[in-house]
């Protein structure tokens, strides 16, 4: 939401200010140099990445128009969760979870929050680890490796889209000047005509520039800004859980356990001692 009101903004403020010094709208609209930007834009995008990351930028700038799934609520039901898996396993050993953690779609634990089983990683990250520690092989110095690599390759993997993203924008004023020299060919090709048509295919040819730089830094810019910080608070999110997996590892108590995972979380969104408390309270009663 907030990057539509901000792209709308931008453009507002930049076209807005062109009509108050009476410039005319039907100008800026050029058709031939949409197609050069956007043709040669789109072009470099798929040169340069692999399909998948072509999906995840599709995925990835659908998903900025939704409200951050990181927020207050999606923390305390992750609290939450970790806190009645950890009594689970307190009270009946790892092997009571094994049937939770094989299916976790099918677990009545799980289904009881929505928000958690519907970040695959997440689930993914919890019940991967837990099968680790099931096994009963790995030491807790080798466990938090483990989970570093995973958090690790997931981020770079999150982070190639923002920066193709980038990178087609850092491109934009470079195919603006291409349009612009292509607009001054052409115009050079009717230097004997009128003087108003030489002026019109000359603002055309500028047009190609000022869109390549607007678009550079008004929205190819902010927008792989924005999905770098919402990769960035999905990293937080997955973070939160390796720490209260491995004070868990450890032998803590489940509340201690999820305390640690509560420290972890930004103060902006943790919740607090009093607000655990009572939410591990309503899992226990």
């Amino acid at each position: 939401m907030f990057v539509i009101i901000g792209l709308v903004i931008v453009m507002g403020a930049v076209i807005g200010g062109y009509v108050m010094h009476h410039g005319q709208i039907a100008v800026l609209i050029q058709p031939n140099e949409f197609l050069i930007l956007g043709g040669a834009g789109l072009g470099s995008l798929i040169i340069a990445n692999p399909p998948s990351v072509l999906k995840a930028c599709l995925s990835q700038t659908l998903g900025l128009l939704k409200p951050n799934p990181y927020g207050a609520k999606a923390y305390a039901e992750l609290l939450q969760v970790l806190y009645e898996i950890f009594q689970k396993a307190r009270k009946d050993g790892l092997v009571g979870l094994e049937s939770h953690i094989e299916n976790p779609e099918s677990s009545d634990i799980f289904q009881k929050y929505p928000s958690f089983t519907g970040n695959h990683h997440a689930v993914s990250l919890l019940c991967d680890t837990l099968k680790v520690l099931l096994t009963g092989t790995v030491e807790d110095h080798n466990l938090a490796d483990i989970l570093d690599v995973d958090l690790e390759k997931h981020h770079h993997e999150a982070m190639l889209v923002p920066h193709a993203i980038t990178s087609v924008g850092d491109a934009m004023p470079g195919f603006g000047i291409v349009a612009a020299v292509l607009g001054v060919i052409i115009t050079m090709g009717s230097i004997g005509g009128a003087a108003s048509e030489i002026g019109e295919k000359v603002a055309a040819a500028l047009v190609g520039t000022f869109l390549g730089i607007l678009l550079a830094y008004g929205v190819f810019g902010p927008v792989a800004k924005a999905m770098e910080m919402r990769i960035h608070a999905e990293h937080d999110y997955m973070l939160c859980i390796r720490t209260a997996l491995l004070s868990f590892a450890r032998g803590d108590a489940p509340m201690t356990a999820v305390e640690f995972s509560r420290r972890n979380i930004e103060p902006h969104e943790r919740p607090s001692f009093a607000e655990l408390e009572d939410l591990t309270r309503k899992k226990a009663a």
